[in-house]
């Protein structure tokens, strides 16, 4: 054998050897690496528990009643039902029998509620049949899907995405989730928003242009649906701004009220 056959076989070699060295290293380093940092997860108290609910996602349906979508210059008669997300870090929890502080965003000069009931997924999956979409709700809970609406509007003018109007800090706030084999299944009940004692908002869960289920379903053709994942079901008409010092107090039937002040 000469000389260049014999370097070559050792040159091969040694490259071998390194590229199956350098692929053991590289598992090692997956099987021991580990985040640089950590992020919480958000979590939902669970009433009467003390296990907690984990969140995925966050999911809204909106113009969901007929009024509200008359409101806001959409005809209900004609408009399949649409949904946006809010990140689940956005979620503010409120006790039970307290009234939750809840500070005025920035960039904002008009501040809405929306009171909402919100329904908690134990399970999911894609393209769920209307008639099987409650078999996945663990339970529910009464919410406000807070809004700067100057944003929110001047984003839509400009045919851009929502987000700043929607999606930030605190602007998903909420009750206790309560599971629905204690309460049931929320299709009709009387749900109302007060601000200082004066009532705002005041409608019934039937008058929902798409319930419950019908969103599950409508969602699972988009999305795979998972546990973890809740949905705020829409609000009824007459949404509102407020302002610091403002006491808005939420109740649903079936549930605890919900309260917080504007700080």
């Amino acid at each position: 054998m000469s000389n260049v056959d014999r370097r070559t076989i050792l040159a091969t070699g040694a490259l071998a050897l390194a590229g199956t060295a350098a692929q053991v290293g590289t598992a090692a380093a997956q099987v021991g690496s580990k985040s640089i940092f950590s992020v919480g997860t958000t979590t939902i108290p669970i009433a009467g528990e003390t296990d907690v609910f984990p969140v995925r996602r966050i999911y809204c349906i909106g113009r969901n009643y007929a009024a509200h979508a008359r409101e806001m210059g959409s005809d209900p008669n004609r408009e399949p039902p649409f949904f946006f997300q809010k990140p689940t870090d956005a979620i503010q929890n409120v006790a039970i029998g307290t009234v939750g502080d809840h500070p005025y965003p920035s960039l904002t000069k008009n501040y809405h509620y929306e009171v909402e009931l919100v329904a908690a997924l134990k399970s999911g999956g894609t393209k769920i049949p209307v008639e099987q979409a409650l078999d996945h709700v663990y339970g529910y809970a009464l919410g406000l899907d807070m809004t700067r609406r100057d944003l929110q509007r001047a984003m839509g003018d400009e045919k851009k995405p929502w987000e700043i109007g929607k999606s930030f800090d605190r602007s998903a706030v909420l009750g206790p989730i309560h599971p629905a084999t204690k309460t049931g299944h929320f299709t009709k009940g009387a749900i109302s928003l007060a601000v200082n004692g004066t009532v705002k908002q005041n409608s019934d869960l039937r008058n929902m242009i798409w319930n419950v289920a019908e969103q599950i379903a409508k969602l699972s053709e988009a999305f795979e649906l998972k546990a973890g994942d809740i949905i705020y079901s829409g609000t009824p008409e007459n949404v509102g701004p407020v302002v610091k010092g403002d006491v808005v107090l939420c109740k649903l039937e079936g549930l605890p009220d919900m309260s917080i002040r504007i700080t």
